[in-house]
This record gives structure tokens, sequence and C-alpha cells, in this order.
């Protein structure tokens, strides 16, 4: 695979990394190990793949049921009223319809997050109100500040996605269902749970039973994330039963294809090969972590989706190392460059087995370390604190913050053939003519954060410190997690408010190895410093809730991802 193709592919997909099979195409026909697309490896299992291909030329060749057949054994999988549910040809035929028919004019949302929650709303005029996600809390999406930055900017729409892409953070159900009571003004409040499946810090995570019964909220799930078929494009929404219409009503007949027909048949009868895949994953993502925290300078995040969030030591550069893990070593990454929101200085890696996982990591140390081979990644610049990689994509959000502007996709593409560093991230609010001054506040009733003693800086390690895993970061009550406001970021004047006195700036230059940047903390420090004993008396939530794979073999999970459906 030449480095001239790769970097061609990479620059050619602007928000996104090339298809497998545009990488397969480049190659010898076959792709790399993938540890970008967040897929589950387990599922389906060889038996049910070989049944698929014995029936490939019956499935392909016929049409296939409608939606409303297919969508019907789904709820009857899933112990769901068919009238609250519309299937869709990928989760995002789903999220282009929500735009289309359910926001009016502005939506909010964290960053960086899945990309099309910020450009689908952005390409057809709305204004997308950007909620930065900070470093030094581990990327903590603290729902108060959250609200409070909705009713400051009057924004209509409220998108949550949980677990959260890239990151893997994760909010209890208490807490979620605490914010659309208080949101309950809003036109939509939505609740992506794409990844939910592979959560495992709490029993019955999913909002699906309270969505249904609430004129305002729509749930968003995935199906080829967890059931492992990203290439059978199809996924699902619950709502009320006039929100769950509404789109039902816009989608063809026929747009689902006959694979995900199938698929949707026979999985009543693999309810317990399902349970144990996922159950594998967050076996696989507590010793992926282990190993990637051994790292020296590799920060890890703590998730609860089927990928992790990791930030390289100083001196790497994400597209570089990228680059060199796939043309040497034949292993395809996810820089986080060109999400908005993060930098090149991330990537999210998918959680795979063990022998894939050391095969990674051997080649990490020789890409960031300089192994046997090569030497230590360069930093690509310094003095910017964000680059997207595509400057038109920095420069639309260094001007407006998102608000609203047609054909973004196209514009992003005319600055991939600059170098690839685009302009520090600026955030500045929308200007006051922008948007009405007259939000109907709802009081927000979230638990309030109780004082915590602040841990002391951590000095330069040669090692990154131990990771808490995620399942034990999830445990703690949400009252004694770090509820702190998001840093200052440069940005206009809102509303005719007097500036507040400028923070002093931190010192600039390198950062020391193993020390995060900004001089924050490791999301490890930040959630471990929260326990009433530091780091002890945490243990890790098990990962209950699924049927059991062996006494329960024709179970299913329920409408809420969780327990059993006779």
């Amino acid at each position: 695979m030449a480095d001239s193709n790769v970097t061609s592919l990479f620059r050619s997909t602007a928000a996104h990394s090339p298809s497998m099979a545009a990488l397969a195409r480049e190659s010898d026909g076959t792709g790399p190990v993938d540890f970008c697309i967040p897929c589950n490896p387990y599922f389906p299992t060889p038996a049910m793949f070989d049944e698929m291909a014995a029936r490939l030329r019956e499935i392909i060749t016929y049409y296939p049921s409608s939606a409303d057949t297919i969508t019907a054994e789904l709820c009857n999988l899933l112990q769901l009223p068919p009238s609250c549910v519309a299937m869709g040809n990928g989760s995002t035929e789903l999220i282009t319809w929500i735009d289309h028919l359910m926001v009016r004019e502005s939506l909010a949302i964290p960053v960086p997050t899945f990309g099309r929650w910020t450009d689908q709303p952005m390409e057809t005029g709305k204004r997308v109100d950007m909620f930065p996600l900070q470093e030094s809390s581990g990327f903590a999406l603290d729902l108060t500040q959250y609200a409070e930055f909705i009713r400051k900017r009057n924004t209509k729409v409220a998108v949550i996605c949980n677990p959260n892409n890239p990151d893997g953070g994760f909010i209890h159900k208490q807490a979620l269902v605490q914010f659309m009571d208080a949101m309950a003004d809003l036109d939509l409040i939505i609740i992506d749970e794409s990844f939910l499946e592979f959560a495992d810090a709490e029993v019955e995570p999913s909002v699906v039973q309270e969505a249904m019964l609430r004129p305002n909220v729509v749930v968003l799930r995935s199906l080829g994330k967890n059931f492992g078929l990203h290439g059978i494009r199809f996924g699902y929404l619950v709502a009320n039963p006039a929100l769950a219409g509404r789109i039902r009503s816009m989608l063809p007949k026929w747009n689902l294809n006959a694979f995900a027909e199938h698929v949707v048949f026979i999985l009543k009868e693999h309810g317990a090969e399902y349970a144990q895949s996922l159950q594998q994953v967050r076996r696989d993502r507590l010793d992926m972590a282990s190993h990637l925290s051994a790292l020296p300078g590799l920060t890890v995040y703590p998730s609860q989706g089927n990928f992790l969030f990791v930030r390289l030591p100083v001196g790497a550069e994400g597209t570089v190392v990228r680059d060199r893990m796939l043309t040497e070593h034949r292993i395809l990454v996810r820089e986080c460059g060109n999400k908005i929101g993060s930098s090149s200085r991330f990537l999210r890696l998918v959680v795979r087995p063990q022998t894939d996982v050391r095969r990674l990591v051997s080649g990490m140390e020789q890409v960031l370390y300089g192994t046997r081979r090569g030497a230590a990644v360069p930093e690509l610049g310094t003095g910017t604190n964000y680059s997207s990689g595509t400057a038109a994509v920095d420069r639309l959000v260094g001007a407006t913050n998102g608000a609203g502007m047609q054909n973004l996709a196209a514009q992003a593409l005319l600055g991939t053939g600059t170098s690839g560093v685009g302009m520090p991230m600026q955030m500045p609010m929308p200007a006051v003519a922008q948007m009405p001054m007259q939000p109907q506040p709802v009081p927000m009733q979230l638990p309030q954060p109780q004082p915590v003693p602040q841990p002391q800086q951590p000095q330069p390690q040669p090692q990154f410190e131990p990771m808490v895993a995620a399942a034990q970061v999830q445990q703690m009550p949400m009252q004694q997690m770090p509820m702190q406001m998001p840093q200052q970021m440069p940005q206009q004047q809102p509303y005719g408010v007097p500036a507040p006195a400028p923070a002093p700036m931190p010192p600039q230059g390198p950062t020391p190895t193993g020390v995060p940047a900004r001089n924050g903390l490791t999301a490890a420090q930040v959630r471990g410093a929260t326990s009433p004993n530091g780091m002890q008396n945490l243990a890790p939530a098990p990962a209950t809730g699924w049927p059991n794979a062996q006494a329960q073999a024709q179970s299913w999970p329920n409408a809420a991802g969780m327990g059993q459906a006779g």
C-alpha cells in the first residue's frame, strides 16, 4: 500500500475515514486490521455467517418485505410497541429525517461527537451550538452546565450521545431523566444510544421507556454496531407514537434491504451468542485499556463504548501515526483531528480481541518510540491548540460555532489540498441579532456537586499512571462527579454581558511526558479523586443485565436494552 495512495484516501474523505472497501482496493484486495470502525468483532458467529453465505443468492435476488413487516418483527423481539418505532437504513438516515422534520432553527450538541450531529443541521442552514467537552475533566459531560448553555442561547433542540463517540463518556439514566424533565419545553431532546449495548456501568441504562411517555424525546438506537454488521445499514428510533409516526410516514416503503430482514428474523434464535459477544467486548475493553495505559505518555480515557479514546504522547502527531500504522503495520486507527472539538493529538481505537491488541501495542511502540525501526513521530506544529486536519472546517468553526452554513462538506473539501494544519479553534457566541432573547427557563433539578479535595498537580513520569477502569468510575454517585465549568476559550462577548477579567494563561511550551495537556489531570486522576477514599474501595461493575448465555438460550434483551424478554 503506497504512502501517497493512503494520504490521498484520507484527504478525500474530509470528515470521516475512508471505507474498508476503498482501502482494500488500494492494497492486495484485503483490508488492514481494523481498529477504526466501531463494530462488534464477535457477532454474528462464524456459523451465522456460513448460514447467510449459503442463502446469499436467495437473499439478494428478491425484494425484501415492507419496512412495517421488518419493524414488527424487531419490536416483537425487543418487546416494543411498533407504533413507537421507526426503522431506518442506518442511523444516519434517521438523523437526516430528524433534522429535516423536527429541527426548526437551532440544535445544541456537546463536541467532540459523531460528525453527523454537527454537519447535518449545518448543511441545512441550522444554527449548531457546540458545547465543548473539556480534556481536563476527562471529556465528561456536565448536564447542569450543558442546560445553562442551552438556555443562554435559547437553543430549540438538544442532543446527548450516551455513550459519547469518540470518548465513550457515560451518563446514568436518572441524570438523563432529570435533564429531560428540566428541558421539557424544548422542541426536541435526542438521546443517541448507538453504543449503549456495550455499557456495563448500570443494569438498565436506556431511556427508551421514558421516551415513549414524553412529548419531545427521541431515542436513537443502532443495530449495525452492536450486531457487527455495519454494511447492512439498519437502525431504529423510539419515541411517542406521534413523533415516531411522523418519521415513519416520510420513509420509503422498502427502505430496508433483504439482508436487514434476514438478520432481524434470525436474531431470536441467537440471543445467547449475542449476550456472550457483548460480555466479551466488555472484558476486552478493560484488557485493552490496561495494555495501552502501559505505553509511556499515552493517556487512556474511561469508556463505556466498544472503543477507547487516547491522547498521544507529546511529540506525536496523529496523522503521521495513522499513516505509519497503516503502511508499516497494516493496522487502521481513527485519528480524530477532523472531529470538531478534538485535535490530531487524539485517536479512537476500537476494542478488539487480545491477539489483535498485542499487534496494535507492538506497532504503536515502534511508531511512537522508534523501537527497532524509524524514529519518534514528530509533532506537526507548535502553538496550535486545535486542528481538524481540514483548514476549511477550522475556519467555519472559528468564524461561526456552527451558525448555519450551507454545503459544509463541499466547502470543507476545498481545504484538503492544504498542509493539513488548521487554524486555532475558537468558538465565539453567535451574535445577538441571530437569535431571540426571550427563553422560558425551566428550573434544572440536577444533583449539585459537593466540594472535593483537589489532587496535587502530577509530576512528570516516564510511565502513564494506572487507569481507573470505566466500570469502576461509573459506580460513583453523580453528586460526587466533578462539575467544572468549561475552560475559557477565545470568543465574542455574549449578549452584552460585561466580559470577565481574563484568566492567567498557562505557561507555553511542550507538556512533559505523562502529564496531561493544559495543566489538567488525567481522567483517572480527576474521577478517582472524587471517591471518598481516593482510588480505594472501587470495584468493577458486573457485566450484568443481559440474558444468561447458558440458562436462557432463546431469550433476548427487552426494550430498555437490558433484562429478560420471554
